[in-house]
């Protein structure tokens, strides 16, 4: 269908956007941290950098359902599979460094005869990070309310994802802002608290795109057919697709023949098969092609 292939152009496009303005907030964050030897805005990046790739796992999904010749296997494939293998490999390494960096400043200031970390947070710095959180936010606002435009459940996980880790950032700013005014413990502190939160927020996003990584058939095809063809108007069922975890997350593709005196409300036979699908099995994608049944007579 036509209009179901606008929207997925549609949600690639968003996804591409805000897949690059990610990583330039991650440049952003990195540059700020790196400067002013902040280890809390470096632990937040690495939030930023799950963030990123949280979206882009969601644009290879997005990506293989743009297709229309009914022959791509849906998902994520290999490579995807070794790219978070090695995501998790490099959060690993950094944020035990990070850790062990930050636990041995935070106790060495605990003792007054300590120096202290020459962490240069001014008010100039607050500012420009504030108003790139507030882009960040607007981004996955807009993110979020495209999803339930185009009814693509890609960009709404990418966009929970993300929306959930957000207020540990202002969290990390107010830190910095404690540490604007002296208060240089803050930034260590902050940094651990981070570093601990990062498990679960890498734990969720693969929570979110594992049903998309799952190759094996979700629902067998002859069950599907039968429960197709009990909507009025749909004569035929072929070339049907389904994989993904029920429950939580199937993606289904099928071919459908409509019967001659059905054509016209095609759209209204294929709108009230999608919420049986969804009825049944939950969260789903649907992708259906429709066709008119050839006469024989």
């Amino acid at each position: 269908m036509e209009e179901v292939q606008h929207f997925y152009k549609a949600g690639y496009r968003v996804v591409l956007v805000v897949l690059w303005l990610t990583v330039l907030i991650l440049a952003i964050k990195l540059w700020a941290g790196w400067a002013t030897r902040s280890l809390s805005l470096l632990t937040d990046a690495l939030h930023v950098l799950v963030d990123s790739f949280s979206t882009l796992l969601s644009a290879f999904a997005i990506a293989s359902l743009r297709h229309t010749k009914g022959q791509e296997i849906w998902g994520h494939r290999k490579r995807d599979t070794l790219a978070v293998l090695l995501l998790v490999g490099t959060l690993g390494f950094l944020g035990c460094t990070l850790l062990g960096v930050a636990t041995y400043q935070f106790q060495a200031l605990m003792h007054p005869a300590s120096l202290l970390p020459a962490i240069q947070v001014d008010a100039p710095l607050l500012w420009l990070l504030a108003m790139v959180e507030s882009v960040h936010i607007c981004l996955v606002l807009f993110e979020r309310y495209e999803s339930r435009v185009l009814k693509i459940a890609a960009l709404r996980h990418n966009a929970n994802h993300v929306l959930q880790d957000i207020w540990l950032t202002i969290l990390m700013l107010l830190g910095l802002a404690g540490v604007a005014l002296g208060y240089v413990w803050l930034d260590s502190l902050m940094a651990i608290v981070l570093l601990l939160m990062l498990v679960p927020s890498v734990w969720r996003m693969l929570n979110w795109q594992v049903p998309s990584m799952v190759y094996q058939v979700a629902i067998a095809p002859e069950v599907l057919a039968k429960l197709v063809l009990q909507v009025e108007g749909i004569a035929a069922c072929q070339q049907i697709r389904s994989k993904g975890v029920i429950g939580r997350y199937v993606l289904i593709q099928m071919h459908i023949s409509l019967h001659p005196e059905f054509v016209n409300i095609g759209h209204l036979i294929t709108e009230r098969l999608e919420n049986l699908l969804r009825e049944r099995y939950g969260t789903v994608q649907v992708r259906i092609y429709v066709k008119q049944l050839s006469s024989r007579s």
